[in-house]
């Protein structure tokens, strides 16, 4: 075969070389001559390794075997040949050709590296985050976290497959008031910090979320299904519990650090997983276990202080721990937190304990509450 035209690099200085190329006649080396090189080169073919990476259609990029202190043992200068002939006749003289190559514990060393580089990440999603997190929420402006809190909102809606924002939201008059009515009567023997904002969606999932910065949101599933107005109540006083703690802060927060970390680990550029993803989290809020027994306190204090019987959700709760008997597809706002027997449990005991008591609503409050999405 007569001498075709390619290209070398010796990997150390940017110069580019328009060289000669033919394989020899003992079909053994390539020879590679251009006047621009210090010396003729002759490269063993059995040394020959493509590097498919650098090389366009119809073209073939070389390089050698070589020692080095890199993983893929390789001489940093490269040829490329621009003979779609050569190259076809390379791949046929040099059957390791395409071979990788790797030093001798190069495999252990990138398993250790990609062990210390998943340690690194559950360091900081599981430790270095949340403390990150607990310390922001407790210095963002309440101006802030209201704002934040709304936009969290908008997306979980979003979310819940809303079209537009507002499309979800439940705006019957009597029954807004009945909330309002509701809302009230919990606060008004509670120092509460946040100008609480209670909205409706109208959804069928049995849930309803605290946001930062005293959104909460109730479903109508949540309505549909509970046993009366004092279990809404007793769930609402715990979603407020989470308000007043900022617990909602601090999981949004973690949320969407988590969410950002994830997605710079699995390439996700446009921040389209971060996004479900935190809605998901929001949607599915489960802190910690000790964040809820001390919402589940608040919440039983704040019954006491409105006068409201505290044995609904006592009721409320063996209900659930029934569904957690067998039943797979638990209720979302149910399935993160705590077991419900246990939870059933107190809340029976603090019940025995208080003192007079009445509904948190009238009867035409509740009818109303419940009928606030039609």
């Amino acid at each position: 075969m007569l001498p075709v035209k390619g290209r070398y690099f010796d990997g150390i200085t940017s110069a580019r070389h328009e060289v000669q190329v033919t394989v020899s006649a003992d079909r053994r080396h390539l020879q590679i001559v251009g006047s621009s090189l210090p010396e003729p080169l002759s490269w063993p073919l059995p040394d020959l390794r493509a590097l498919r990476d650098r090389a366009r259609p119809g073209r073939l990029t070389v390089t050698l075997h070589a020692a080095s202190d890199y993983a893929a043992p390789r001489d940093p200068a490269r040829l490329t040949v621009t003979s779609a002939a050569l190259s076809e006749e390379l791949m046929t003289l040099c059957p390791e050709l395409l071979k990788t190559d790797m030093r001798a514990g190069a495999w252990g060393r990138l398993i250790k590296r990609g062990a210390l580089a998943v340690a690194a990440v559950v360091l900081m999603l599981f430790v270095i985050l949340p403390r990150m997190a607990d310390t922001l929420a407790g210095l963002i402006p309440v101006e802030r976290e209201v704002t934040f809190g709304k936009s969290v909102v908008s997306q979980i809606e979003r979310a819940l497959g809303a079209e537009r924002l507002g499309e979800l939201r439940c705006e019957a008059p009597e029954g807004l008031a009945a909330l309002d009515a509701m809302t009230a009567r919990l606060t008004a023997g509670s120092d509460v910090s946040y100008g609480l904002e209670m909205q409706v969606f109208d959804h069928e999932m049995i849930n309803a979320f605290a946001a930062p910065g005293g959104q909460i949101v109730i479903m109508r599933g949540l309505l549909e299904n509970a046993s009366g107005p004092d279990a809404v109540a007793a769930v609402l006083a715990h979603e407020i519990a989470h308000v007043e703690r900022r617990d909602a802060t601090r999981h949004a927060l973690r949320a969407a650090g988590s969410a950002g970390i994830l997605s710079m680990v699995l390439g996700d550029v446009t921040g389209g997983a971060a996004a479900v993803f935190l809605g998901e989290r929001m949607l599915q809020a489960s802190y910690t276990r000790e964040a809820e027994a001390k919402a589940d306190i608040f919440a039983l204090d704040m019954l006491s202080r409105a006068g409201v019987s505290s044995a609904a959700m006592a009721d409320f709760f063996d209900v659930l721990a029934d569904m957690e008997g067998g039943m797979p597809a638990l209720p979302a706002y149910f399935s993160s937190h705590p077991a419900s027997a246990a939870r059933a449990e107190a809340a029976r005991n603090h019940a025995e304990g208080q003192g007079a008591t009445s509904p948190v609503l009238t009867e035409a409050e509740w009818a109303a509450l419940r009928a606030v999405c039609d």
